[in-house]
């Protein structure tokens, strides 16, 4: 009974293996099932075309006026007129505000009056000094009591013009905060004064982007606060320190607003484009990343080659190419997924699907 156990199992051992030697070896270089001689893969593909681009920055930023303060008073004092409106155009040297000036008027009379009686004695004493009436030490001190009420003069002089508050440049005035009869003391807040012909914009840019940088780079910019408009501009400076927290340099335009459309304040969207160069660009369906590397299928003499190659910057379905592949090169676009290095290629029309394969 075991013996014929023992002769069946032998006799499946050998119909297994006559079977395994009858059975066609899978030909090298095959894939998927698919022999090495088999039809050419159909591929849609793309030339590799070379555009001039600039590298293009987007930042956002605060609006501050060319020229701005807050007009306040020297000392306390009280209002006696207002020689303003609010969002007035005023020059440079114009009066804004009246204080009370009868007590500074009232020192400086009395401050004239001790200098010309000063002046009187001088003179006497030059023509006693001349008679060799009058020593030179005497002659001297008198001197310096006249130049001492000729500084007492000059400082009454300052107190009554430091009751005229004026506009230290041409600029349109803000919202008055102050009223006739009300006192005003050193650092109260009178009116503001923006001169806004020319808006200073200051923004941030990471420092990947610091080689970008210089004076008189181009700048597009916009604000939600004006839809469809959009203000020209140039870099005027750049910071001389880059944030070691944020990793990004300020850096400050200029916009023309003759309009005064832009106010001080505004946030704003920035677009700046560096300097135009050639650059290569191919569709972004012939990108295959893999394992960290990124990769292309370039079709020639209907065979496919994969390289490998280093991208840029992407754009809207297109990827720019710095090392891997030359303009005019034929990149696959549709249908990698069938390809292998040295595989046959058929090239089809972009609104042909290509063929899947087996």
């Amino acid at each position: 009974m075991v013996l014929r156990t023992w002769q069946r199992a032998c006799g499946i051992c050998v119909i297994v293996t006559l079977a395994a030697c009858g059975k066609p070896e899978a030909q090298p270089g095959s894939r998927a099932g698919r022999p090495a001689g088999a039809d050419p893969v159909a591929v849609v593909t793309a030339t590799v075309v070379q555009r001039p681009l600039g590298t293009e920055i987007e930042a956002v930023g605060t609006a501050r006026a060319n020229e701005s303060v807050d007009v306040t008073s020297k000392a306390s004092n009280i209002v006696t007129a207002i020689r303003f409106d609010e969002g007035d155009f005023v020059r440079r040297g114009a009066v804004l505000v009246e204080l009370d000036s009868a007590e500074a008027r009232a020192t400086l009379a009395e401050a004239e009056a001790t200098l010309a009686d000063s002046e009187s004695q001088f003179k006497r004493s030059q023509e006693l000094f001349a008679q060799q009436a009058l020593s030179v030490s005497q002659l001297d001190q008198i001197e310096a009591t006249l130049k001492a009420n000729r500084a007492r003069v000059n400082a009454a002089g300052a107190r009554v013009a430091d009751t005229s508050v004026r506009a230290g440049f041409d600029g349109r005035t803000g919202l008055r905060r102050v009223s006739v009869g009300g006192l005003v003391s050193p650092g109260t807040v009178i009116t503001t004064l923006d001169d806004t012909s020319i808006i200073k914009l200051d923004f941030t840019v990471p420092e990947t982007y610091f080689y970008l940088l210089k004076k008189s780079l181009p700048i597009v910019a916009r604000s939600a606060g004006l839809p469809n408009r959009t203000f020209e501009g140039k870099v005027t400076n750049i910071d001389s320190r880059i944030d070691p927290v944020s990793r990004s340099v300020m850096v400050r335009a200029e916009i023309q607003n003759r309009d005064g459309a832009l106010r001080p304040g505004m946030f704003m969207t920035v677009l700046l484009q560096g300097d135009v160069v050639p650059t290569l660009l191919v569709p972004e369906g012939a990108i295959i990343p893999e394992q960290g590397r990124t990769y292309v299928f370039v079709v020639v003499d209907s065979t496919a080659a994969r390289r490998e190659v280093r991208i840029g910057r992407r754009l809207p379905g297109e990827v720019e190419i710095t090392n891997g592949v030359q303009e005019h090169e034929r990149v696959v676009v549709d249908g990698t997924q069938n390809l292998r290095e040295g595989s046959k290629v058929r090239e089809e029309a972009p609104d042909q699907p290509a063929a899947t394969g087996s």
